[in-house]
């Protein structure tokens, strides 16, 4: 078939367009079957040729249909080649193709049509696919001969039949070419018969293909069969600039499609006045620089000015008359055109200077700079012990804090023991196990002294750092609920102990008498 969407190997299906449905390559330069469905009512007198198309539909040719078999749009069949065989997609059935061997000028009855021979099989198409991988191979070699023969022309493309027992040699040469001398190189080279072909530059176009200015695909490679004369008449019948640039296609040639709206506007011309280049008024003589069709108007330029006046049909004519009465008039009297088209307006200009403001960059501008403020201090708490687990109030310090560190913040600061109420002489009471670690902020020291034998009694300011970490270990035991210090906090927080006591399996200090 040829593509997936058209259908089986057996009868159309998928979109029931008969390889008309224009998603692929199978719609390339097709004519639709609009006699498709209709049924068959006389089979003795039913077109027995069929349409085929090769190579993607660059090229169609007329096969008798000699076999039994009913074929259908898009299938892929074997036919008479030279000297073998060649395979194509059946394009055109039924009463469609007598249209065309009508519009081609091919007799139905020819003796020397060729026949089509069988369906296509696995065997063929793979040969079609072998010989189709050699063609790009060829071009490149094909025009590296031509150089080195010094010849006047240009290999486009080069097409090998399913069988790989011929080619043909697509070419493009402004003048007459000899390549006798060519054909025997090509033929020694590639081992197939030659056959040479002159084309020119629009079909050059329709076989590379491509996307036209339009922004679609080209109409020499989608439909256009015939390729009629283009001059620079038909772009000044339409009013178009005189462009080079814009009025050739992708050939260097002028587009075709500047012949497609040339009738209507011959047609439109007529009901305009001839003769009417040039008027003669008061001013001067106005000359014509252009017909608009579409609102019947005439446009003609001063010589003392470069304004352009609209006049009308009517009005053209009557001047006209004056001017072969000698009488000069003394106005164009041009009309006033007015457009149809809305304005779009301009936007005003606004000052924004003063409405837009920068506080809330400021803001965030301020808030990063103190978080930075407060991760450069170290993120320790306050009176805490390095690595101890916070735990319970934020104040509160750990076992460690016995020994003086300068991480986390400030070093700590020398000072004095305070003066407060003595201690009461005796040992300490012994310390409940896990207090320490898990809510006072003590760490491991804390834990391990747990089981300590009773001290011998102290007499307040003796060793002021001992009693400071003293007063930190027991308010690190104490769950974190009294301001004690340890580590740093032990020499900056030297105050006795508070006279309630909330720490687990201790005793209030006592009062001393």
């Amino acid at each position: 078939m040829g593509c997936d969407s058209c259908g089986t190997k057996s009868a159309p299906g998928g979109c029931k367009s008969n390889g008309d449905c224009g998603t692929n390559s199978c719609n390339r330069l097709n004519a639709y079957d609009w006699l498709v469905n209709l049924p068959i009512q006389d089979t003795t007198s039913y077109c027995r040729v069929v349409e085929v198309s090769f190579n993607n539909g660059s090229r169609k040719e007329f096969y008798r249909n000699s076999t039994l078999q009913q074929l259908y749009s898009g299938d892929t069949i074997a036919v008479e080649g030279v000297s073998g065989f060649d395979v194509g997609e059946v394009s055109l059935t039924g009463e469609t193709v007598r249209l065309q061997l009508k519009k081609k000028g091919v007799s139905e009855t020819n003796a020397e049509m060729k026949r089509v021979l069988r369906i296509a099989t696995d065997r063929d198409i793979e040969l079609l696919n072998q010989n189709k991988a050699r063609e790009k191979e060829a071009v490149i070699r094909t025009r590296a001969i031509v150089r080195q023969l010094r010849l006047n022309m240009k290999a486009s493309e080069v097409e090998f039949q399913a069988d790989g027992k011929k080619a043909t040699f697509y070419y493009i040469a402004d003048d007459r070419v000899d390549f006798r001398e060519l054909i025997k190189v090509l033929a020694g080279e590639f081992k197939v018969k030659v056959e040479m072909r002159q084309i020119g530059a629009r079909q050059e176009a329709g076989k590379v293909g491509g996307i036209g200015s339009c922004g679609r695909e080209l109409c020499c490679a989608t439909w256009l069969t015939e390729f009629k004369s283009v001059n620079t008449a038909a772009a000044r019948y339409q009013n178009l600039s005189i462009n080079q640039t814009k009025l050739s296609g992708q050939c260097g040639r002028l587009k075709c499609c500047l012949n497609y709206e040339l009738d209507t506007y011959l047609d439109a011309l007529q009901g305009f006045p001839e003769n009417a280049d040039m008027l003669r008024v008061a001013r001067g003589n106005a000359t014509l620089i252009k017909k608009d069709i579409f609102k019947n108007l005439m446009w003609y330029v001063l010589p003392d000015s470069s304004k352009q006046y609209p006049l009308t049909i009517e009005r053209v004519q009557k001047i006209r008359s004056l001017n072969s009465q000698n009488i000069i008039p003394e106005d164009l009297e041009a009309v006033e055109v007015t457009s149809t088209k809305v304005k779009e307006v301009e936007p005003e200009f606004v000052d924004v200077v003063g409405h837009i403001t920068l506080k809330s960059l400021e803001k965030n501008d301020r808030k990063r700079r103190d978080r930075a403020r407060s991760d450069q201090r170290g993120g320790q708490p306050r009176g805490g012990a390095q690595g101890g687990t916070q735990s319970g109030s934020p104040k509160s310090g750990g076992a460690q804090g016995q020994l003086p560190s300068t991480q986390g913040g400030r070093p700590p600061r020398q000072q004095g023991p305070r003066s407060g109420q003595p201690r009461a002489a005796g040992p300490n009471p012994p310390r409940q196990q896990g207090g320490s670690n898990q809510q006072g902020g003590g760490n491991q020291q804390g834990g391990q002294q747990q089981n300590r034998p009773p001290r011998p009694p102290r007499t307040p300011g003796n060793n002021p750092q001992a009693s400071g970490g003293d007063t930190g270990s027991q308010g690190g035991n104490q769950g974190g609920q009294r301001r004690g210090g340890g580590g740093q906090g032990g020499q900056r927080n030297q105050r006795p102990p508070r006279r309630q006591g909330g720490g687990q399996g201790e005793n209030p200090t006592p009062k001393p008498e």
